[in-house]
């Protein structure tokens, strides 16, 4: 009723004034800034743009594919007006390993995301934390303590018993179709969990007490970097018009809560550990921390949710369309399962001493990687001075977008790149580690994916697994070409629909 009064006193005009003015000061903004880098910059081309909202228009629902399509008119390189952001995209592996090693310093920093800002505590994890020395202090803490091959290799006995528990889940199931997707999102959010945590959160219905899925699926979709708001820094009330600010102050306040009860048990836990989790490790660097910069309970909470969502999402991903793709190409989820139960011989369970003998199954991984990389847009840069790529004068705060989808699925690097040929890759030197360009999940650089070692021994241990202990086939009546491979979009990304399979014990 307030509302309709206050409308009713003659606001109207006033919101209608505003509106315009606001208009009127964004379009001479806009106008001004171009002027302005027309002068400065030699830019990489451009598609026309609109006043105020720049290309914005362009991005659409799924911006890897929009981004791809621009790239086949405009070259590998070219500049996007995103609002009041400027924006470079590349897509092609020549040009990812100028922005990703030949600049990789000056373009080591992150643009600061509402979202981010809202979900990291400021920013202060490792993924969108700007550069500097605060950054490059937790980088090393995680590398050191947290996702070293030493401590890689002491979360065998966790791995191992998930696996077993991943197969158990499956069979109990096998009666009549199974919800794989599902099962892998338990298996990669158990393991996580007992790693970071030291507790898994599937039993007892804490996992669905906690709300795991509903917010993983919350934050890839907030931090996708295309928000809109996130293109006018300078307008931040928009986050409240679209909806985002609510849905941050949930989600955050959900795993806010879930945090202080993992640190609270922790705190107040007497047990010895044989086997520190990372949880244990964070809370004894901030206690035995003589540094300049101590951590704060809420870098803690930072760096725990990054390990937490990143680690959970990367593995789900690659483990549900590596199965998608292998029930699509049933000849090479043969030859897979040969190798795999060849290396096995009478012994029924996948030991980590195995896994460098399947090579086969290495390259459907990296092949699934090529096709569907967990994160096909990299977390953006930003540019802390003025480069100069291909002869183009970009200057600093300049927001990089690397098109890793699109590398996958480029021409140049790849041939009949839309096909799932794991073939392509015996016998091939290229690898995901960050040094070579054409493949890039994990990214590269400085602010390349830290968790590379912990993420693949995850994966190759489970799908070693369930191709060895399941023959598998798509439900009765339903052949590859209904399956529905629409895609969410967001920081990560994941199939919409799940993925049901039947599974049939092997050996009988």
């Amino acid at each position: 009723m307030a509302l309709f009064q206050w409308l009713n006193e003659g606001y109207i005009p006033f919101l209608l004034f505003i509106s315009i003015f606001v208009f009127i000061v964004l379009l001479i903004k806009h106008l001004f800034m171009k002027k302005a880098r027309n002068v400065r910059s030699n830019l990489p081309p451009s598609p026309p743009s609109i006043p105020i909202i720049g290309n914005l228009h362009q991005l659409g629902t799924s911006p890897h594919l929009a981004l791809q399509r621009l790239a086949k008119n405009y070259g590998p390189i070219f500049f996007l007006q995103l609002g009041q952001i400027p924006t470079v995209v590349v897509s092609s592996a020549r040009l990812a390993k100028e922005v990703l090693k030949t600049h990789d310093l000056a373009l080591s920093s992150r643009p600061q995301l509402f979202s981010a800002k809202y979900l990291f505590y400021n920013c202060t994890d490792i993924v969108f934390s700007p550069y500097g020395a605060y950054w490059r202090h937790i980088r090393k803490i995680c590398i050191l303590e947290l996702l070293s091959a030493k401590r890689v290799l002491s979360c065998i006995s966790v791995r191992e018993e998930e696996v077993a528990r991943l197969v158990h889940r499956v069979k109990g199931s096998c009666q009549g179709t199974v919800d794989l997707s599902k099962m892998l999102g338990l298996y990669a959010n158990d393991v996580l969990c007992r790693v970071a945590f030291g507790r898994g959160f599937s039993e007892g219905g804490d996992y669905q007490r906690h709300g795991f899925q509903k917010m993983l699926d919350e934050y890839q979709e907030l931090l996708g970097g295309f928000s809109v708001g996130d293109f006018f820094p300078s307008l931040e009330f928009i986050h409240s018009l679209t909806g985002m600010k609510s849905r941050l102050q949930d989600t955050s306040r959900r795993f806010d809560q879930l945090f202080d009860q993992i640190l609270n048990e922790h705190i107040g836990s007497n047990k010895i550990q044989e086997h520190k989790d990372l949880v244990d490790v964070l809370l004894e660097v901030q206690k035995n921390d003589s540094d300049e910069m101590p951590l704060t309970t809420d870098n803690i909470k930072a760096i725990i949710l990054d390990m937490f969502a990143a680690g959970t999402d990367t593995t789900f991903i690659t483990l549900d369309w590596a199965m998608t793709e292998l029930l699509m190409n049933p000849k090479v989820m043969e030859k897979a399962q040969k190798e795999v139960r060849s290396v096995l011989g009478e012994r029924k369970v996948v030991e980590e001493n195995d896994l460098h003998q399947l090579e086969y199954m290495r390259v459907i991984i990296k092949e699934t990687f090529r096709l569907h990389p967990a994160v096909p847009m990299l977390v953006p840069r930003e540019s802390m001075e003025d480069v100069v790529i291909e002869g183009y004068k970009i200057p600093a705060k300049t927001r990089f977008f690397v098109n890793a989808w699109a590398i996958g699925r480029n021409t140049e690097s790849w041939e009949d790149p839309n096909a799932f040929k794991p073939e392509r890759f015996l016998g091939s030197n290229i690898d995901y580690r960050g040094q070579d360009f054409e493949l890039l999940p994990f990214g590269a650089g400085r602010r390349g994916c830290p968790g590379i070692t912990f993420s693949t021994a995850v994966v190759e241990l489970a799908l070693a697994q369930l191709l060895y202990s399941f023959d598998w086939e798509l439900p009765p009546g339903v052949t590859a070409k209904d399956l529905d491979l629409t895609e969410v979009f967001g920081i990560s990304m994941h199939r919409r629909e799940h993925l049901h399979v039947v599974a049939r014990p092997y050996p009988l």
